[in-house]
């Protein structure tokens, strides 16, 4: 049962300031803000909701294709995603434009100074929904506002169910834009703000959204997670982390775990720890796309956690 990722695959620099932006930036002379940092740390990432989730679903030994438009300096992700088994069927390029790419600073407060140029990521709506392809379960994940809506309108027209998953998009959309976008969803993923930001532009209770879709997600950080599925709530816990390396990329993780359980055929108790135990694994870890571990290890992490196989 594979599926089909619709989001951004993009390339993530982080910098880390050994110091802190606060004794650095005049609060007298922001409207004058011409600062600069030195940087002795610098990471350069693989990510984008659709490459990560891919590549979380990868783990798992599910199946599941990142479509995405990339750009001239795709080179070095593409080698990534071939050495790692990771579909490029869908992957359409673009040579007069640059991959989408964020420049991350962090200083010793975690506080962060972020640009993101979206590249290529503007003409994600080239790409369309193939029919008859074997696709069996689409996400729509952030990407540019055109892509977002004609790729739910694809998959529905079809047949394909689709987990919506609004992420850094919310902004991109309207109250009425969101209800068509939760019409057209068998499932709905957030977390914890983009629900309330959801409840906020739809007019609608988590209980009701989760009344139009088949499971409504909604993640809550070190809090859990809690699935409405069937008019039953299950509240799902967290899985034990060893340290708290980077958080970034662990609703990708998450979201691989779910797709994981909707292939299989898992009830969602077992699909949301197996989640759950995602996330964690991915929070141990700079980076997206950095961590590994093996089947027979994660069943084994499984039962330590929760008490039960899967």
């Amino acid at each position: 049962m594979s599926a089909l990722i619709c989001g951004s695959v993009a390339y993530d620099t982080v910098m880390v300031f050994d110091g802190r932006f606060k004794d650095h930036i005049l609060a007298d002379r922001i409207h004058l803000l011409n600062v600069s940092f030195l940087v002795p740390g610098l990471r350069r990432n693989f990510g984008g909701c659709a490459g990560n989730i891919a590549y979380n679903l990868k783990l798992l030994g599910g199946d599941g294709h990142a479509m995405a438009v990339v750009g001239s300096d795709f080179g070095p992700y593409e080698a990534w995603l071939r050495a790692n088994g990771l579909s490029l069927a869908y992957i359409d390029r673009m040579e007069s434009e640059f991959t989408p790419q964020a420049f991350i600073t962090t200083d010793l407060d975690s506080n962060q100074i972020t640009a993101f140029h979206p590249g290529s990521m503007m003409f994600a709506h080239r790409n369309r929904v193939p029919e008859g392809a074997g696709i069996r379960i689409g996400v729509v994940a952030p990407e540019n506002r055109e892509g977002m809506i004609e790729h739910s309108e694809q998959f529905v027209a079809a047949g394909i169910p689709v987990l919506f998953d609004p992420g850094q998009g919310l902004p991109l959309f309207s109250g009425p834009d969101l209800r068509k976008f939760v019409g057209e969803a068998t499932w709905v993923a957030a977390n914890d703000y983009e629900a309330n930001l959801l409840v906020d532009r739809t007019g609608w209770s988590l209980e009701e959204m989760a009344s139009k879709v088949d499971a409504l997600f909604v993640t809550r950080g070190g809090k859990g997670s809690t699935i409405y599925a069937n008019g039953q709530t299950h509240e799902i816990p967290t899985a034990r982390v060893s340290t708290l390396a980077d958080p970034t990329g662990c609703g990708d993780a998450y979201r691989a775990g779910l797709l994981y359980g909707l292939q299989n055929q898992l009830d969602w108790p077992t699909s949301g720890r197996i989640a759950s135990l995602m996330g964690a694994i991915k929070i141990e870890h700079h980076g997206t796309q950095n961590h590994r571990f093996s089947r027979a290890e994660f069943d084994a992490r499984f039962r330590e956690n929760f008490g039960r196989g899967i």
